[in-house]
């Protein structure tokens, strides 16, 4: 029997047949150390193709107290690789009486990104503090291919915001100053990227743990974006009259 694609597929409404869209989670992710610590922060637009499904998704999932992710892609296949290797690191910390360090569990998250590289459309960013190396982030797109960074964003709003955020960073970061960065980053992403938007949460992590803290777009705070004055575009002899 002949068989259609199912992206090929069209909806017939009065059958009431939609076919089925992914649930993606859009994104913004933006993360940056500072001296002492990690700042991490996103938007909460969740999105199956053109229609949006949530406007409030909590993207940053916590493993630990002193460590977190930041997913996007499938939200389906980010909530499950998170539960899985929060798992691990509970398992593993359990058996040898000792917090599994922030490299491992990006490596955790690594090995199965990667050796389910074609089954998954799944990309984070590891982000914790432990007392061997601090604040640590690692950069996991999609296929597995694992790299720690200083600064790094994710997601389709972060065409937008890479030359901001290198141009941000430097060394000996406070953690306010980080803070503003970050918050600035996702409010450029947000202004122009069709697929985030929402709320923004900023996430920061040190060794006192992990503190999220949620702004709206209603309230003081919210990051936004003021633009130039556009020139008029009525021709002259238009204009005048």
């Amino acid at each position: 029997m002949d068989t259609m694609n199912e992206d090929m597929r069209k909806a017939i409404p009065a059958l009431g047949f939609y076919p089925k869209q992914e649930i993606s989670t859009g994104t913004t992710l933006i993360a940056m150390e500072y001296d002492g610590g990690v700042v991490i922060g996103t938007d909460s637009r969740t999105s199956a193709g053109s229609f949006i499904s949530s406007r409030t998704t909590n993207k940053i999932t916590p493993i630990t107290d002193h460590l977190s992710v930041c997913r996007s892609g499938s939200a389906a296949d980010t909530q499950a690789i998170a539960d899985i290797v929060k798992y691990y690191i509970e398992t593993y910390s359990l058996l040898e009486n000792e917090p599994v360090t922030i490299y491992r569990s990006s490596q955790i998250f690594r090995q199965f990104l990667y050796q389910y590289r074609d089954q998954l459309s799944a990309s984070v960013i590891v982000a914790g503090w432990d007392a061997k190396l601090g604040g640590q982030l690692y950069a996991i797109p999609i296929g597995g291919f694992t790299t720690r960074q200083r600064s790094t964003a994710s997601g389709s709003g972060s065409t937008y915001v890479l030359g901001y955020l290198d141009k941000a960073w430097r060394p000996n970061l406070t953690k306010d100053e980080c803070v503003e960065i970050v918050k600035t980053a996702v409010g450029l992403a947000v202004f122009r990227d069709g697929s985030s938007g929402g709320v923004c949460r900023i996430g920061v992590i040190n060794e006192a743990g992990t503190s999220i803290t949620l702004y709206r777009p209603d309230k003081p705070g919210f990051p936004t974006v003021t633009l130039p004055e556009p020139h008029i575009t009525y021709a002259a002899h238009i204009k005048n009259q």
